[in-house]
C-alpha cells in the first residue's frame, strides 16, 4: 500500500507548511482504527492551513483516506478525543516524514501527558459523565428504559474514559480492554448492564446506585481543572464567563449541568448578583472549597 500512496505522500512533503506525515494501515481485527479502509494517511500542517481535509483514493480494489489537518485541529482532537481514532493514528501510525523532528516531539508530550492538560481532559470527560448520568436517571424515573440504557451505556464509557485518563494515559478506541486492567469494578459494572440476564430495568436500578457512588468517588478528580480556572480571579463567575474562557469552551454544552452537579456537593457555591429585573437575580459561581460532599 506504501508504494502506492508515495506520490500523494512526496506532494504534501514537497510542501514547507507539512510537519508529518503517518501512514496507518487496517489490522484485520481492528478495521475500526481505519474507518475499514486499508490505510489511512495523516498529513499534519502548520495552523495558518486549513483545518481539515479529507480524500479519498482507490488503488484497485483497496482504498485509502488522506486526512490533512492543520496543528490547531490536531491538538483540539487529542484534547476532546474526538475522533477517539486520533490517538491511535498518531501513538502507531508508521512515520512516513516528520520535519525537524515534528511527529517524535508531539509523541513525547503525549506520552509523558502533563498534568494541565490530563486534568483538562479529566474535567471534559467528567462533564459528559454527568450529563448522560443525569439524563439517564431523569428517563428511568419517567420508565423510559431503553432510552436511559442508551444513556447509562454512555456514562459508562465516559466514566472509563476517566478512569485511564486518571492512570495517566489517553483512552484509545479499545478503551475496556485498558479499562479491564485498571478498575475490574467500572469493567464489572459495563459486562452486567450489557450482558446480564436481569429485566432492564432491575439492571438499570442497580447501575444507577453504583454509578452514584462511583461518581461520587471522581468529583475530586474531575472537578480539578474547572476550579484551578476559576481561581484565576478573585470574585464569582457567570456561567457566561465560564463558557467563554479558553480553556472552559471545550466543555461546551455539558459545562451548566457540570457546575449545578457541583453546586449540589458544595464544591462550588452559587452567589446571587443583581439584575434589572424586580426580584431577579443572576447566579454566579466561586469555589467553595473544603471537603467534597
Amino acid at each position: 500500500m506504501e508504494q502506492f500512496l508515495r506520490p500523494i505522500c512526496q506532494e504534501w512533503t514537497n510542501r514547507s507548511d507539512t510537519h508529518g506525515i503517518l501512514m496507518i494501515e487496517k489490522a484485520v481485527c481492528h478495521t475500526a482504527v481505519t474507518d475499514t479502509f486499508d490505510a489511512v494517511l495523516l498529513v499534519i500542517v502548520d495552523s495558518q492551513s486549513e483545518p481539515v481535509c479529507l480524500k479519498h483514493y482507490s488503488f484497485g480494489a483497496e482504498k485509502a483516506a488522506l486526512y490533512v489537518v492543520n496543528e490547531q485541529k490536531l491538538n483540539e482532537w487529542l484534547v476532546l478525543g474526538a475522533p477517539r481514532k486520533a490517538i491511535d493514528w498518531v501513538f502507531n501510525g508508521k512515520v512516513i516524514f516528520d520535519r525537524n523532528d515534528y511527529i517524535w516531539q508531539l509523541r513525547q508530550r503525549l506520552e509523558q501527558f502533563p498534568p494541565r492538560e490530563r486534568q483538562r481532559k479529566m474535567g471534559i470527560e467528567f462533564a459528559k459523565l454527568i450529563r448522560r448520568y443525569i439524563d439517564g436517571k431523569e428517563l428511568f424515573m419517567a420508565r423510559h428504559w431503553l432510552d436511559s440504557y442508551n444513556h447509562m451505556v454512555q456514562a459508562l464509557h465516559h466514566l472509563a474514559r476517566l478512569t485511564v485518563i486518571e492512570y495517566g494515559l489517553y483512552p484509545e478506541v479499545t478503551v475496556w480492554s485498558q479499562v479491564k486492567k485498571m478498575n475490574g469494578q467500572i469493567y464489572k459494572l459495563y459486562e452486567e448492564l450489557v450482558g446480564s440476564e436481569e429485566p432492564l430495568p432491575k439492571r438499570l436500578e442497580l447501575l444507577l446506585l453504583a454509578s452514584e457512588f462511583l461518581i461520587h468517588s471522581s468529583v475530586a478528580a474531575g472537578s480539578i481543572h474547572l476550579c484551578e480556572v476559576l481561581k484565576e480571579k478573585e470574585g464569582a463567575w457567570s456561567i457566561a464567563e465560564m463558557a467563554c474562557h479558553p480553556q472552559l469552551a471545550p466543555y461546551s454544552v455539558d459545562l451548566a449541568i457540570m457546575v449545578e452537579y457541583l453546586v449540589e456537593r458544595k464544591v462550588l457555591a452559587a452567589v446571587k448578583g443583581p439584575t434589572r429585573g424586580s426580584g431577579i437575580t443572576e447566579r454566579y459561581y466561586i469555589v467553595q472549597g473544603g471537603e467534597v460532599q
